[in-house]
């Protein structure tokens, strides 16, 4: 007689988290850089999609990572898309276990894009190869409300619809 090994339930939800989780990353992601992409273009009156993956990449490479041309650039998605990831998951596993994500969805899903700048900006730029323009109460602005409404409540929304039937 044979049998057919099923999953167990714990394996399941664990595939079903990552699933989740990287489902969040690829749209906050997606939303973000295009948002910014946007965003750059208009106020510089230039649009230039692969530099800005290349000023991403040059936070870990240098300055060199502008030579790199499209290699480069995609460096700069792939390291995007790692802080996407990063974001996503940290929230995704804080859910379950902060009663007040759940309650007030939106609201934690706006403060959390602005704790996100906050770590881009106090810790990973500071730490990167990046020489961080001086201060932009403007520029820093519209950064934040782009990380509110592209990475945070996008985030904040997916681990509430993921979480619905499971808590």
């Amino acid at each position: 007689m044979s049998t057919i090994a099923t999953p167990s339930p714990v394996h399941s939800a664990s595939g079903s988290l990552l699933k989740a989780i990287l489902m969040a990353t690829l749209l906050a992601g997606t939303l973000d850089i295009i948002a910014a992409i946007t965003v750059n273009g208009l106020v510089s009156g230039t649009f230039k999609p692969i530099r800005i993956l290349q000023g991403i990449a040059s936070g870990a490479i240098g300055r060199t990572a502008f030579e790199g041309g499209i290699g480069m650039a995609v460096v700069g998605l792939v390291f995007h898309y790692c802080f996407a990831l990063m974001f996503a998951t940290v929230y995704f596993l804080l859910y379950p276990y902060l009663p007040f994500l759940q309650k007030f969805p939106i609201l934690w899903g706006l403060a959390y894009g602005l704790v996100a700048w906050a770590i881009m900006n106090g810790l990973v730029i500071p730490l990167s190869k990046l020489t961080p323009p001086p201060f932009d109460f403007s520029k820093a602005l519209i950064n934040i409300v782009i990380l509110m409404f592209m990475i945070g409540l996008p985030i904040a929304f997916l681990a509430r619809k993921y979480y619905s039937n499971k808590l």
